[in-house]
């Protein structure tokens, strides 16, 4: 409960990018949970890292690159781009000593007592010392291009998030030459965490960062020169990338020029060793036309994420969290024999996953429930030679992916296949390029999607021949087609051949590729069109409900929460009465518990194992038929206005219920991974009540499909 405070006076929407800071303070917080096994607990600081580094990247570029605009303001709060970044620096700071701290202070220290050693270099051994100076002339001396500073080298053009050393030097080089600084770049194949072999050590797991192996052996790199100094640093870059869509003739080949100078863009945050002295750093500082907010002194490797490493390298299964294998779906056979069977025929056993939706429909649980059949279904339809079509839209899927295989072999075998590959999808591009190339080599039709905005829908659609009639399959998702993310995100699927589904799903792939108008869906309810105002419609109907006194209530599962007509409807709801319980992993700019405004709207976030992804929307109804929907969207502008997404309902009963106690009611109860955001913008872990067991919803997850 939030402590009564004057919360009247509080702004009624919180900063977009505060809250995502927040939500990386709730990741970093399982780093110091001493219930996770202790190398998991490593790879959460990891995350947050890597978290860290995409915020920078992303989000406060977006708002350096509106300093310049008066009328710009963030939004739904409405801040002036300055007074965000200000304000949100403050935060990112104390996030980072945050990191470092529980590094250095807490992990670090546990892992010793697990004998998982950092060796620093005062504490090397003669022995130590011998492996790690031939390892540096073997392996990385070839490799690294020192570059001293004069004018005929000047500072050179550093890639985003590389590992760099400035090092100041006295004397002359061969040439006579008095540089006095030099910049030694470290190319990124090299691991920046190396495990001492056996020869080298008594331990068993003994670890020494690269850092550590080039400041003791740097002066290698300058003979005849003497090192006065030498510190690690990384520089951000904006990695936004601009494509104006109404005036280029080719997306691809416009993104594909705009890649190439991604790692360039401008200077965004400089991390710097913390025994860095202020002349060096404020020469860098100097150097990318930086402000000293943006600097970020730090004590350790610059780059936390290269940490993830160890874990693989330690091999101690007994502090990772224990196997988890994903149930699979009792199927049919999955080759389907292209003659002697008439695959359209209804028999007592099913012969394939087509058999089984037309009885059916399926409901998958990822990660608890296997992603195979999703492969296995366009390995089918691939093969089954009554399937004329398969439609298909792929926001991220991999690299080697099974999907893209199968949708080869299809067009292969004379299929008519279009697949509507998302170009734009942010750090994908490139994998999403390569991937688009190859389908258009092996005979797919592959388009781009709607100028102006991101196809995020997760949509097959298969159109087979049965009898005298087409039937239409399709898979609707909360999730990607990512064979890897699927292992840890939670998302559900459906496989339906509902016709009133395959009659919307199928007009949404008509406009996509012929840019015609879907104005008569039957049940789906779709970004940019309906999916807002259906939202919002259902919302008011909830508050009309309580003001007759009926029972009203929502309860909505998802990522973000941003958007500010929902968030304002949500306000008018709780006002008249309703009962509103929202999930939100990440983002959210709502503010709960605040009387007169939101009293009656609780917020929670659940962190743990996996990664929470399900998009999912109750409504209460009273007219007796609740209604509950999945989507591929948050309530967050983009999903809404700026891109193609679905929302669509569950009909049938028993995965209804499954949905709701899998997907909401169990979260609610959740009092070991949940967070619960108070009114002022920060979150408290919500802690089991007197009497009350601990819960995760997660590990009762775990032991009901395990079971």
């Amino acid at each position: 409960m939030q402590p009564e405070t004057s919360l009247e006076n509080l702004p009624p929407y919180i900063n977009r990018e505060k809250s995502l800071l927040e939500f990386n303070r709730r990741v970093l917080a399982q780093a110091n949970n001493p219930e996770i096994p202790l190398l998991e607990r490593l790879k959460f600081l990891c995350i947050s890292s890597t978290n860290m580094d995409e915020f920078f990247e992303v989000r406060l570029a977006s708002l350096y690159e509106l300093r310049n605009d008066p009328s710009a303001r963030t939004q739904p709060d409405g801040l002036v781009p300055q007074e965000a970044i200000e304000m949100l620096s403050e935060v990112a700071h104390d996030l980072v000593n945050e990191q470092y701290h529980t590094l250095n202070n807490i992990l670090i220290p546990a892992l010793e007592k697990e004998e998982i050693r950092f060796l620093r270099r005062n504490h090397w051994t003669d022995q130590q010392k011998e492996w790690i100076r031939n390892y540096f002339i073997q392996s990385l001396q070839p490799v690294m291009s020192p570059m001293g500073l004069d004018p005929s080298h000047p500072f050179p053009r550093l890639l985003n998030k590389s590992l760099n050393f400035i090092v100041s030097l006295e004397g002359k080089d061969a040439f006579g030459r008095t540089n006095g600084l030099a910049i030694v770049q470290v190319p990124r194949s090299l691991p920046r965490i190396i495990k001492l072999p056996p020869e080298a050590t008594d331990g068993v797991n003994d670890f020494v960062f690269l850092s550590s192996i080039l400041h003791s052996n740097v002066s290698n790199l300058f003979p005849g020169m003497t090192v006065t100094g030498c510190h690690q640093f990384r520089l951000t870059r904006n990695t936004n990338l601009f494509i104006d869509e109404e005036e280029v003739d080719d997306i691809m080949s416009a993104l594909q020029g705009e890649l190439s100078s991604r790692q360039y863009g401008g200077a965004i945050r400089l991390e710097v060793s913390d025994r860095c002295p202020k002349n060096m750093y404020e020469y860098l500082l100097d150097q990318f036309d930086m402000d000293e907010h943006q600097l970020y002194k730090v004590n350790g490797p610059v780059n936390l994420h290269r940490l993830n490493a160890v874990p693989d390298l330690a091999r101690r299964s007994d502090l990772l969290f224990s196997p988890f294998k994903a149930k699979s779906m009792k199927s049919p056979t999955s080759k389907v024999k292209q003659t002697g069977l008439k695959l359209f025929s209804r028999n007592k056993q099913p012969q394939t996953l087509f058999d089984q939706i037309y009885r059916q429909d399926i409901l998958l649980h990822h990660p608890y429930d296997s992603f195979s059949p999703v492969i296995e279904f366009l390995q089918q339809a691939a093969s089954d030679p009554n399937v004329l079509a398969i439609r298909m839209t792929l926001y991220r899927t991999g690299e080697k992916s099974a999907i893209i295989d199968a949708l080869e072999k299809a067009a292969k075998n004379g299929k008519e296949v279009t697949a509507v590959v998302e170009l734009r999808a942010r750090f994908d591009e490139d994998n999403n390029i390569q991937q688009a190339n190859r389908l258009q080599d092996a005979g797919v039709n592959v388009v781009y999607g709607v100028v102006g905005y991101k196809t995020h829908a997760k949509m097959i659609l298969v159109v087979r021949r049965e009898g005298e009639h087409l039937r239409q399959y399709v898979h609707l998702g909360t999730g990607n087609y990512h064979h890897i993310t699927t292992r840890f995100y939670t998302d559900f699927g459906l496989f339906s051949a509902n016709p009133a589904l395959g009659h919307d799903v199928s007009k949404i792939f008509q406009q996509l590729t012929s840019l015609g108008d879907t104005n008569n869906l039957l049940v789906l309810l779709q970004s940019p069109f309906t999916l807002q105002s259906g939202m919002i419609d259902r919302i008011h109907r909830e508050a009309e409900n309580a003001r007759q006194g009926k029972p009203a209530r929502i309860i909505a599962k998802m990522n973000g929460l941003q958007e500010q007509g929902i968030i304002d409807a949500l306000y008018e709801a709780s006002q008249a009465g309703v009962k509103i319980d929202l999930i939100i992993r990440g983002i959210c700019s709502l503010r709960p518990g605040v009387p007169g405004l939101s009293e009656n709207i609780q917020v929670i976030s659940v962190i743990g194992r996996f990664l929470e992804h399900h998009r999912i929307y109750y409504f209460e109804n009273s007219a007796g038929e609740p209604e509950l929907f999945c989507s591929s969207a948050d309530w967050m502008r983009r999903n809404l206005f700026s891109r193609v997404e679905t929302c669509f309902p569950i009909l049938n009963k028993k995965h209804f219920q499954q949905i709701y106690t899998e997907g909401l009611a169990i979260y609610l109860d959740d009092n070991r991974g949940a967070w619960v955001l108070q009114a002022d913008g920060s979150y408290l872990p919500k802690q089991p009540q007197p009497g009350e067991a601990p819960f995760s919803a997660q590990n009762w997850l775990i032991e009901k499909y395990s079971s």
